[in-house]
């Protein structure tokens, strides 16, 4: 008897997962990765809060945003990994270092943390997650979870940790990519 409730909320949360609703598309790695960005500049935003899962099955809290079409200047993406013996070994990546910008439509971060300078155009804040149409086509969150959304957002600065990222393309100009041993992050 005690064990229903929990079958009973696991199962939602699978058929959530299933329909999309939650952000996990895919199990996320043990890791988090940091990305940063002189400058992000989005058409189409939506943010919500959501649940990724990594393989074992746990549960992780997200912020889901979600851009319709966005340019990054400067942008950087690092993680670290530590390796018995040999010691942390670090993934650096960077692209949109020249005049062409990354690009991305249908962009979707699933981040723990997000700082930097925004505005917005247009903003609601507190819309129910299940109703906004501002961003890509898929980007709704669970009925009665908050959620905001805006016609554009700017964010200089930018500073992110994040589980997963996903996009419908993903143009990487100028793209460099360095594996080497210590730690090296962007921020």
């Amino acid at each position: 008897m005690l064990a229903v409730p929990a079958l009973a909320g696991t199962a939602a949360l699978g058929i959530a997962l299933a329909n999309g609703a939650l952000a996990a598309s895919f199990a996320v790695s043990g890791q988090q990765f940091k990305v940063s960005a002189d400058s992000l500049k989005g058409d189409g935003f939506a943010q919500y809060g959501s649940i990724d899962r990594n393989a074992r099955g746990d549960l992780l809290p997200v912020a889901v945003t979600a851009i319709k079409t966005a340019r990054m200047s400067h942008l950087c993406q690092s993680v670290v990994t530590h390796l018995p013996v040999i010691g942390d070994i670090s993934l650096n990546l960077s692209a949109g270092t020249g005049d062409t910008p990354v690009e991305a439509t249908n962009l979707f971060v699933d981040a723990t943390q997000l700082a930097g300078n925004a505005s917005f155009r247009n903003i609601e804040i507190g819309r129910d997650a299940s109703t906004l149409n501002k961003g890509p086509s898929n980007a709704q969150g669970l009925q009665d979870l908050f959620a905001q959304q805006a016609d554009d957002v700017t964010i200089t600065k930018l500073r992110q940790t994040a589980w997963a990222t996903n996009a419908g393309t993903f143009k990487l100009s100028g793209l460099s990519m360095k594996v080497s041993k210590g730690s090296k992050e962007c921020f």
